[in-house]
């Protein structure tokens, strides 16, 4: 791979609107503009408004705004964004990504290590040879479990990239992209990810193993962006979405789905005061996790944190997790949920969460119901208001209620969200969405 090379302040390598938009417009004034952040004539510039979500809490989000010219970096490859996130010491920074960078170019052969045959791995941890009652913790470095350990392992080294503190990250223009990385905010405040199509990143070495379920099953790791014990974070107009490698192709082994995805997003270990908005959440399974544990000793971190906001996303074509909530107060309002036949649920309600989830639309295909859209894993009481499903308005937890009797939910979040940008009827969520989320759409 050729090296970056460093100019200056540079890393480089040498429909129309109809029925119910009209509404939509009305209700915004000028349309796009209406949604826009803290103006400035430079998007890379541009801060989270005030009371735009959890992220305007306080000090809010500037992210690298403040950035002077010899901290502006423009990258077209993965050294080179590796390379931005680490010059310049801790002084803020703006890292302009032009068109698509592919943190796998190389294939999952590249992370391979010598002597790792994934045949032999088959072979040897086959259930009717190695059986479904010990897992492969046991086994040496010299076995098949020992050398996808190891491949794993290098995959890991090269596909995360830390975010550092002060940071944004935009995409130029309308195709600009990262592919196959893990995006790791961690432990760090005030970051703003920005116009970006990302695609999710695919495990070269799943674990199988025997123990996970009555038939065992694969399990992968890398989600497409961690917010792992940060603060102030925005994520504005991206997409998210499985892109070339949809779950739908993926093969079977052992009789269980070779599963080389994780999550889309997460949030988790104390992150607190995050805004999601405008952006796309496709073609995924396990989407948006908020608290990953029930266990006491994460707990301890998470009370009083796991703050987010989501507004005026697209969740399409999802199976779970659109949130699934511990802990935070989370706050789900004009979104659109579009689903298909392999659809599970959206809300996961989860250990103490504080879920408020209100002027939402749902598109949800024939013979699914209403009641899905909630999931309950805890006794935790949630807000959900002024929704809409397939035009009508819906009462979330009656109907849920009415058909999953032995799941009962109650309702009352026991907060009320302020932090909140424009609030439009679920109605007009839709059109609004479909024109304005998403990456290649900021102004």
């Amino acid at each position: 791979m050729n090296r970056p090379i460093w100019h200056g302040h540079a890393i480089t390598r040498a429909a129309s609107l109809a029925g119910c938009t009209a509404l939509v417009l009305a209700l915004t004034g000028t349309g796009a503009q209406a949604h826009s952040p803290a103006h400035h004539p430079d998007p890379a510039r541009q801060t989270l408004g005030a009371d735009d979500g959890w992220a305007a809490h306080g000090t809010g989000t500037t992210g690298g705004a403040d950035a002077d010219a010899e901290h502006v970096y423009t990258v077209t490859d993965w050294a080179g964004f590796k390379a931005a996130l680490t010059a310049g010491g801790t002084a803020p920074r703006i890292i302009k990504v032009k068109g698509t960078i592919d943190a796998v170019s190389q294939g999952c052969e590249a992370f391979a290590a010598p002597g790792y045959d994934f045949d032999a791995y088959l072979e040897k941890y086959a259930p009717e040879t190695w059986g479904l009652e010990q897992d492969l913790s046991a086994e040496p470095d010299d076995s098949p479990e020992g050398l996808r350990r190891a491949s794993a392992a290098r995959q890991d080294t090269a596909i995360k990239a830390n975010i550092p503190a002060d940071t944004t990250i935009i995409g130029v223009g309308r195709n600009a992209g990262i592919k196959g990385a893990s995006l790791q905010i961690r432990g760090v405040d005030n970051v703003i990810v920005r116009n970006l199509t990302l695609e999710s990143p695919v495990d070269c070495f799943p674990q199988w193993d025997p123990t996970d379920g009555s038939k065992g099953n694969w399990n992968s790791e890398y989600d497409t962006a961690v917010v792992y014990g940060s603060t102030h974070v925005w994520l504005d107009h991206n997409t998210f979405t499985d892109g070339e490698h949809p779950d739908s192709e993926a093969p079977t082994y052992f009789g269980m789905l070779y599963q080389q995805h994780d999550g889309e997003l997460d949030i988790v270990r104390g992150a607190n005061y995050v805004t999601a908005s405008w952006n796309v959440f496709t073609e995924h399974d396990k989407t948006i996790l908020i608290g990953n544990s029930d266990g006491e000793s994460t707990a301890v971190g998470d009370r009083g944190k796991l703050k987010a906001t989501f507004h005026h996303n697209l969740f399409s074509n999802l199976v779970e997790r659109a949130p699934r909530v511990r802990f935070g107060q989370v706050d789900v309002y004009n979104n659109h949920f579009v689903a298909d036949a392999g659809y599970s649920y959206s809300f996961g309600i989860g250990k103490e969460s504080q879920l408020v989830a209100e002027h939402n639309a749902f598109t949800l295909p024939e013979g699914i119901s209403p009641a899905k859209i909630l999931k309950r894993w805890n006794d935790s009481p949630l807000t959900a208001a002024h929704n809409r499903v397939n035009g009508r308005s819906t009462d979330l937890i009656a109907v849920h209620n009415a058909e999953i009797p032995q799941e009962t939910l109650r309702s009352g979040a026991g907060w009320t969200p302020a932090l909140r940008a424009a609030v439009h009827p679920a109605r007009a969520v839709p059109a609004l969405v479909k024109h304005h989320a998403g990456a290649g759409r900021v102004r």
